[in-house]
């Protein structure tokens, strides 16, 4: 490496909610770890892939739903960073962490070091309703979005829209109290978005969207760091593969892809907002127009941030441990055609893509180096925990996925 990390400031992984089977908490706390870095994470159990890595100095078993009261969330917070017993860098991996460290910075900045973003900003970019209003304000390219208040404006929605169209939770919060949709929905039909739309209650906690068409559209990815004066210390772009659920969930598939004109359009927008720390913004290029449309800004790191690595060795993790700490974020291309792969979803996604016909041209021939998720040859433990842990749960989602599929059309 050509640059050395400060080995005296640790770092913790900050996660709320049940959800063990997390490759992006285990590839930070290998890539930090791999430098020396101690690491500390919040577990669900003493059995996830996370607590099992070889790079953990200590996991801090704490489940959570997600739903708790702030203050129980921070005084736990608190208690964590005495028993750490000096300052760590904040790693969230989730909205509800990174939404709650911002605001509460005032109680949790004497314990910890994490980006000085203002306090009202993540939750904002958080809500689809948030970002959408952001995109508007500053000029940046967004799906087409009905915000509706009541099952009559569903109904009016639903007598002039072209189907399929996009459901999706209105709030990052409410996934795990009250979610109206498991997920990003695409829906087939104005008879079942009514069907389903009776099911949301009196004040629908919906954004209903235009969707973009597989044949016209092509998946892109940034993740970057932003230091205190929203500048890019580390900026990278990318294709989307395969996601899984396809279309729509999280990247099981991803590619290294220069493109200059989506760096400049995130740095420009990033710098717009006064935003500072990691992003991971999902795009969807809609080749109809020949524009970039932003469709998620989750203001903290990405379950696929792996997949980005400079050649000077930075990705965004180690840009942000490197920024707080006082040290110098070298500059370096990203390793252009380089490809990550999700083990445990990329076989189910590689199959459903097989099926649609979908290709993304902008995807290399071959890779010219590949990142797994799980798999790595100095930390074998996680990857054989994540197999024990999936094959069960794993199966029943699938075939979920398969069911929904069949009966109504619908697409999460």
């Amino acid at each position: 490496m050509p640059f050395e990390a400060d080995t005296d400031v640790p770092a913790l992984i900050v996660k709320f909610g049940d959800y063990p089977l997390h490759h992006g908490g285990v590839g930070a706390i290998r890539s930090l770890g791999r430098l020396g870095v101690p690491m500390y994470a919040v577990t669900e159990d003493r059995w996830t892939p996370a607590a099992a890595s070889r790079y953990l100095t200590r996991a801090f078993v704490w489940p959570t739903t997600g739903t708790e009261d702030p203050g129980r969330l921070v005084e736990g917070l608190i208690r964590i960073g005495r028993r750490i017993g000096r300052p760590a860098v904040l790693v969230p991996t989730d909205e509800e962490a990174a939404v709650l460290i911002a605001e509460h910075r005032r109680d949790l900045g004497g314990r910890f070091l994490f980006p000085g973003v203002e306090p009202g900003l993540p939750r904002r970019l958080a809500s689809k309703q948030g970002l959408h209003e952001l995109c508007v304000e500053h000029g940046i390219a967004s799906p087409e979005t009905a915000f509706p208040q009541s099952y009559d404006d569903i109904v009016a929605f639903a007598e002039k829209a072209r189907f399929p169209v996009v459901a999706k939770n209105r709030e990052a919060f409410v996934r795990r109290r009250r979610p109206a949709v498991g997920g990003t929905t695409r829906i087939a039909t104005r008879e079942g978005l009514l069907a389903l739309a009776r099911d949301w209650g009196e004040r629908p906690g919906v954004i209903l969207q235009e969707y973009l068409p597989r044949e016209d559209a092509e998946d892109w990815i940034v993740h970057a760091y932003f230091d205190a004066n929203s500048a890019p210390l580390a900026l990278f772009t990318g294709v989307k593969v395969r996601s899984w659920p396809p279309h729509a969930g999280m990247t099981a598939n991803a590619y290294v892809v220069d493109n200059p004109e989506l760096a400049d359009l995130a740095a420009r927008f990033v710098k717009q907002l006064g935003y500072t720390g990691i992003i991971d913004l999902d795009l969807r290029f809609d080749r109809r127009d020949g524009q970039y449309k932003l469709l998620d800004f989750n203001p903290r790191m990405g379950a696929q941030f792996r997949l980005f690595e400079s050649e000077s060795g930075v990705d965004v993790v180690r840009a942000m441990h490197l920024d707080l700490t006082g040290r110098a974020v070298p500059e370096g291309e990203q390793r252009a055609g380089h490809r990550y792969v999700v083990e445990n979803i990329d076989l189910p996604a590689l199959l459903a893509y097989r099926r649609s016909g979908y290709t993304t041209p902008h995807a290399p021939k071959r890779p010219s180096g590949t990142e797994l998720a799980w798999l790595a040859g100095d930390d074998p433990l996680p990857f054989l925990t994540m197999l024990g842990r999936f094959v069960r749960p794993g199966a029943k989602h699938l075939y979920q996925l398969w069911r929904t599929n069949r009966r109504g059309g619908l697409t999460s």
